[in-house]
């Protein structure tokens, strides 16, 4: 048995054990349907102007990795929002997004040393489910930011994740009226975001007959495996339209795929995360567009969510960010010199209410 499948066996073991721990006191966690949420835009008008937090409060940050730029992104919310509340951050994370006991040793490592809070983006749905019985112990209140989703986390900071794949279903329903064959770049199997965004693209645009999904498969988030799966589907379906990816690296690895064969602008690719690669690729017309769920302002909210935790405040068990379909359209509404994307964002949500 190598060590990786050890390793991932081990995790595994202490999830259940901690999973029944937690099973007769909360309901297991759907991110994108929980009923007891808040929209990130009403934070104060609900819960009031930030308090004032105690002094000397720690707040750590477990990242999933810091290879991809969505999660140096939203370590840099955390640490803005940190900074400007008067708390110290310290934000680590794994080796790479398969390292689930190095991320889960991590995680223990702040529950030990005295963190006042503690947030979290796990690798999987399980490996990071022993550190909320360990917090809970210790009473220290842990957050779980996007985008795998542990069942008995008792508060989330993320967006809907079923809404990236039908923001993109849309696009193409809206954009490709005469239909034709679609292709997915799935993420980690069995992760609740990858399942979400596969599913929501699924369902929408399983309602319209004229398109057909003749390909899902898992890139894992990686670039060169999405760019291999996404070479053997063109193969075999070159008279395909577009694809959907879980996220923006496996969607530049996409990209290069169709590149390669010849097809740069007449096979559309999204992503989603809304990463500045993606959105380079946009503006050069490669990719056509990602779903933009704003890891900067994400992370902001997440520690602004967890430390009203820590000055005492009952918050929703899910407090719910935003996110937009960017394409060439619309990108400099959201990128750009003197944008400021928070005001943007505050005016969509209240255009929405």
């Amino acid at each position: 048995m190598n060590r990786h499948l050890k390793s991932a066996i081990a995790a595994m073991a202490l999830a259940l054990m901690a999973s029944a721990a937690f099973a007769q006191e909360l309901a297991p966690l759907n991110s994108d349907t929980e009923k007891d949420r808040v929209d990130w835009s009403q934070l104060e008008a609900k819960y009031g102007a930030f308090p004032k937090i105690p002094e000397g409060t720690r707040a750590g940050g477990v990242s999933k990795t810091l290879t991809n730029e969505y999660w140096r992104s939203l370590g840099e919310g955390y640490e803005k929002f940190g900074e400007k509340a008067g708390a110290t951050v310290a934000y680590q994370a794994a080796q790479s997004e398969g390292d689930q006991l190095g991320q889960l040793t991590i995680a223990e490592g702040m529950v030990t040393t005295g963190f006042n809070v503690i947030l979290v983006s796990p690798q999987t749905d399980a490996n990071l489910q022993p550190v909320m019985e360990q917090a809970k112990e210790a009473n220290i209140p842990v957050v779980n930011v996007n985008d795998a989703v542990v069942p008995q986390a008792e508060h989330y900071v993320g967006n809907v994740q079923r809404d990236n794949g039908v923001r993109v279903a849309k696009w193409f329903i809206d954009n490709r009226p005469e239909g034709g064959k679609v292709a997915i770049i799935e993420g980690q199997a069995g992760v609740f975001a990858a399942v979400q965004r596969t599913a929501g693209f699924k369902s929408a645009i399983g309602e319209n007959s004229k398109f057909q999904v003749v390909a899902s498969v898992p890139g894992n988030w990686d670039r060169q495996q999405s760019y291999d799966a996404a070479t053997n589907i063109l193969q075999q379906n070159p008279d395909l339209v577009g694809f959907y990816c879980n996220n923006d690296g496996m969607a530049l690895g996409v990209i290069e795929a169709v590149k390669a064969a010849g097809l740069l602008g007449k096979v559309a690719v999204f992503g989603t995360d809304g990463i500045s690669d993606a959105y380079k690729s946009i503006e050069a017309g490669e990719l056509t567009g990602t779903v933009d769920s704003f890891p900067i302002l994400t992370g902001e909210v997440a520690m602004e969510t967890a430390l009203r935790l820590v000055a005492g405040q009952k918050v929703a068990r899910v407090v719910a960010t935003p996110q937009a379909l960017i394409t060439k359209d619309n990108l400099a509404k959201y990128k750009g010199d003197g944008v400021d994307v928070r005001a943007v964002l505050m005016k969509d949500a209240a255009s929405a209410q």
